[in-house]
């Protein structure tokens, strides 16, 4: 019994990706930190390759004025015909770490593009800052428009500080657990698919509420986030308690009981933990950039309030970057524990 738990030790916690998740992790947080959000666009620079390749296909095939059905189709085509061709760039990417290593690192900046960290806290600490001296303008939030898709054009302050937060819980799990976990499973090329099917959710699910085109993406993402979405949710609860004014206890209860959690499409148990960790309202009613009405529902407590300001901001900026710090953390601890085990 002893030697299947070590074997299944070695598959999940093999100490060589356990390392170069942890360096990926590291080097999204400094270059991001450091050069802020590519295009405008905090999620992973894979997707926004992805994005421009297929995104732009998937835009010229998902039409409103055409049938459900054909919707359908066509949006399966494009998952199956992407797929194909990122499990392939996947195998290439394995023979090019083997032929030029350089020492772990080629791996490193290869799942690194798959991940996102430091651009994150980059545009959430601009809006912080243009909110704390109420000169909120469109520069201040365009990242966080184009990052989550939706038209903050007419929104006020408040709607834009919830959708800032709501984008720093959603990436935890889409753009850290989700790709660090499918590569710890299937190396590079399940990053990279994982990666790829989080861009099309992203790209045309519509938090749920796609007319067709984005279904079979969305229903694929969902099952391989699955355990990302429980851990983020586990995460952040976990951060609200290094938090001021956070709260751990509802935010789990909030996941396992409670009757107003989010959708997966709409966030999942990210969102979930941390409108109840900090005791707001985050969601609502938002239109996308392609003008089409994303009816979510509100998460948080009863009685929470949706009039979110900085310092609300600030917790939630606070939040994530602790999370990402127990995230690594327990990477940390899985190669000490490998280390233990007798091979």
């Amino acid at each position: 019994m002893f030697d299947s738990i070590t074997s299944l030790s070695d598959f999940f916690f093999d100490p060589d990706r356990l390392s170069f998740a942890i360096l990926a992790m590291l080097l999204c947080m400094v270059v991001g930190m450091i050069t802020g959000p590519l295009a405008n666009n905090v999620n992973p620079l894979s997707w926004i390759v992805f994005d421009m390749v297929f995104g732009r296909i998937g835009s010229r095939l998902d039409r409103s004025t055409r049938m459900t059905a054909d919707l359908v189709l066509r949006g399966m085509i494009l998952t199956f015909v992407s797929l194909f061709l990122i499990y392939v760039l996947g195998l290439q990417m394995i023979k090019l770490v083997a032929a030029q290593p350089f020492y772990g690192m080629t791996e490193v900046i290869l799942l690194s593009l798959t991940m996102t960290g430091g651009s994150v806290w980059y545009s959430l600490l601009k809006l912080y800052f243009a909110l704390d001296k109420n000169a909120v303008s469109k520069g201040t939030y365009l990242t966080i428009a184009r990052s989550t898709r939706n038209d903050l054009n007419t929104s006020d302050n408040f709607g834009v500080t919830r959708v800032g937060m709501g984008m720093s819980a959603l990436v935890i799990s889409r753009g850290l657990i989700g790709p660090v976990l499918w590569y710890f499973i299937a190396g590079l090329p399940g990053a990279y698919i994982y990666a790829l099917l989080a861009m099309l959710s992203w790209r045309f699910g519509k938090e749920g509420f796609t007319k067709g085109f984005g279904r079979l993406p969305l229903a694929l993402e969902r099952l391989l986030g699955f355990v990302p979405d429980m851990l983020a949710g586990t995460l952040i609860s976990m951060a609200g308690l290094f938090t001021p004014t956070g709260t751990m206890t509802k935010a789990l209860l909030a996941q396992m009981f409670g009757s107003k959690q989010a959708k997966y499409d709409q966030g999942g148990k990210g969102i979930t933990a941390l409108a109840f960790a900090l005791k707001v309202s985050l969601g609502g009613p938002i239109s996308d950039l392609d003008g089409s009405v994303i009816k979510r529902d509100w998460i948080g407590p009863d009685g929470a309030t949706a009039k979110l300001e900085a310092g609300h901001l600030k917790r939630a900026i606070y939040i994530n970057f602790v999370t990402y710090i127990l995230f690594m953390a327990s990477l940390v601890s899985a190669i000490l524990w490998s280390g233990i085990l007798p091979g």
